[in-house]
């Protein structure tokens, strides 16, 4: 019998420096050329008619470490069960450590537009940052620039690159309110509104909205809290239940016709 042939890990290069785990190297081959497992009682009929599953969302993060080596032994020993697809260091160097065609374990728990298993759909990207240090330009050059690759092999949506606090609210804090959303939606890579924002209808519910956007609704307090991290680039997001002010709901009903108009274009 005869199975698919192995996809080869993908090459990429940023500005001069290529790298990649070994232990990346042998997860995407195992998971390239592993016997397909029939299950019992049935008999196996291969068809062609597949591709290698694609993702759909770009999830960024930083490290909390102080140094990408330490970031690097992190999502490289077994014992961690974490890792990315790649590493940026502070310097603009871009590690690649699991292909971008195998599951990367970095989202956890997670939950975005109604998906439970957000590290089957998505690339992980983490950036050298303890999380409380601005980003370096040369680290976020770099992003830049393989957002843009990324983008145009997968077709990403503008708005489906968001950030761990994003799909894992009330969990995670990553990236900092230091990170510049905004440098990247000018980019194309992301989704954000400016004040003065337009005044949203007398009527306009945020936890409803919130959901529209992509946060989870089984968290509506943890998603407000992410949505001012990552669009107001605020931490905390006031008393706990206390009325989304004019300014959230204008934010949010911008945000939403953002969304509608990127996925238009």
């Amino acid at each position: 019998m005869q199975y698919p042939s192995c996809p080869r890990p993908s090459n990429v290069k940023f500005g001069s420096l290529r790298s990649r785990s070994l232990a990346g190297v042998i997860t995407a081959l195992l998971v390239g050329c592993a016997t397909p497992t029939q299950r019992p009682g049935f008999s196996w009929h291969p068809s062609p008619n597949f591709d290698a599953r694609k993702a759909n969302l770009v999830v960024i993060h930083h490290t909390s470490d102080d140094t990408a080596a330490q970031a690097l032994r992190t999502l490289t020993t077994p014992e961690r069960k974490v890792s990315a697809h790649y590493l940026i260091g502070r310097d603009g160097s871009v590690m690649q450590l699991v292909d971008e065609s195998a599951r990367a374990w970095h989202a956890g728990l997670s939950w975005w537009n109604g998906q439970t298993d957000v590290n089957s759909a998505s690339i992980g990207i983490e950036l050298d940052n303890t999380g409380s240090e601005p980003f370096p330009a040369a680290q976020i050059d770099a992003l830049l620039a393989l957002l843009a690759d990324i983008k145009q092999r997968h077709g990403i949506p503008t708005a489906n690159f968001i950030g761990h606090a994003d799909v894992a609210p009330g969990r995670k804090d990553d990236p900092s309110i230091f990170f510049p959303w905004p440098q990247l939606a000018e980019q194309g890579f992301g989704l954000w509104c400016a004040p003065p924002y337009a005044s949203a209808p007398e009527n306009f519910d945020l936890p409803l909205a919130l959901t529209a956007l992509g946060y989870d609704p089984r968290k509506p307090e943890a998603s407000r809290q992410a949505f001012r991290l990552h669009f107001l680039r605020e931490n905390g997001s006031g008393e706990k239940g206390d009325a989304p002010s004019s300014a959230e709901n204008d934010l949010l009903y911008c945000l939403l016709g953002r969304k509608a108009q990127a996925a238009g274009d």
